[in-house]
């Protein structure tokens, strides 16, 4: 049997197309992989979408660089807006350091680190048992925890300055003290509730498989569930920092001395001092505002990873 003739005029569809995208190295898509569809083509939706990102940009964008660009400035006003400082200074922070304001920012220092270490063992304690554990009144509990999250400050005020002035059993006075504003933060109910939702997911073969291996509770807890809850654990340090960084009313509520006071409580009495101006505000503000952003950027990828987990699960 003789071979099958090959037409050496006769070219394949495909090769031509092929050798230009050889030749490019890459080949342009007609869409962007986004879920707003964007096309990389210059025309009217385009240019709209770029303006509303823009328009979005300048609304959560120019607060922050007022206030950066008055806290640097010589004369600042809080009702005009600038994104440059005038005649840049230093002299609002050396003012704001005098009144006190690096005093109050260790008092916030050591109560949100305190607070959030706390907080986040006694959450992921309780997450645990919630989560991995059967036993009555188990709905209840967690209930019980969405319950405090219900309850405004404002309502319980009262109760916990008597608490705190005296606390039952003990009779121990914790106004003055750091522990008067760690304690009443060492849980959170938002915490609890993410925590015990992402440990529900871990398979439970790995805990069975371990549990073979003569792994007891607090080494399960340590060596493997946590392990796990990398995203969750960071979703709740990145959320409760700030929520423990921007408490007003507690402090308030636990000093007994202006000295006991946070930065946040500090910025309000900055605001009614008449003797300093609106530069020496903004400057308070800035220095109150860098933790937060500081947390936030070491843990962002864990915070994405977390609300992505959370979203995608089931």
């Amino acid at each position: 049997m003789s071979a099958p003739a090959i037409d050496p005029v006769r070219t394949p569809v495909s090769a031509t197309p092929a050798r230009k995208s050889a030749g490019k190295g890459r080949t342009t898509p007609a869409r962007f992989d986004t879920a707003l569809g964007w096309s990389d083509r210059p025309g009217p939706a385009w240019a709209l979408r770029v303006l509303l990102c823009l328009l979005a940009l300048g609304v959560f964008a120019a607060p922050f660089l007022t206030i950066f660009s008055g806290s640097f400035s010589e004369k600042a006003s809080g009702s005009t807006l600038s994104f440059l400082p005038h005649h840049p200074t230093l002299l609002n922070f050396q003012v704001a350091g005098e009144r006190g304001i690096w005093d109050y920012f260790g008092n916030s220092l050591v109560i949100a680190g305190g607070g959030l270490l706390l907080q986040l063992a006694v959450c992921t304690l309780a997450a645990y048992a919630l989560a991995r554990h059967r036993f009555r009144g188990q709905a209840l509990v967690l209930t019980l925890f969405m319950l405090t999250m219900m309850l405004p400050e404002e309502v319980i005020a009262i109760p916990l300055s008597l608490v705190l002035g005296h606390v039952p059993v003990v009779g121990v006075d914790l106004k003055g003290t750091v522990w008067g504003v760690i304690l009443p933060l060492g849980a959170w109910g938002f915490s609890v509730m993410l925590l015990t939702e992402f440990m529900k997911d871990i398979p439970t073969e790995i805990e069975e498989a371990a549990r073979i291996d003569g792994v007891g509770e607090l080494r399960m807890l340590w060596q493997v569930v946590l392990p796990l809850c990398k995203p969750a654990l960071g979703v709740a340090g990145v959320l409760g920092f700030i929520m423990i960084w921007d408490q007003y009313l507690l402090p308030l509520i636990a000093a007994k001395d202006p000295t006991d006071y946070t930065v946040t409580v500090a910025l309000s009495i900055l605001r009614t001092d008449p003797e300093v101006g609106s530069g020496v505000v903004l400057a308070g503000a800035v220095i109150a505002l860098v933790p937060s952003l500081i947390v936030y950027l070491l843990l962002q990828r864990s915070l994405v990873t977390g609300i992505a987990a959370g979203a995608t699960k089931g």
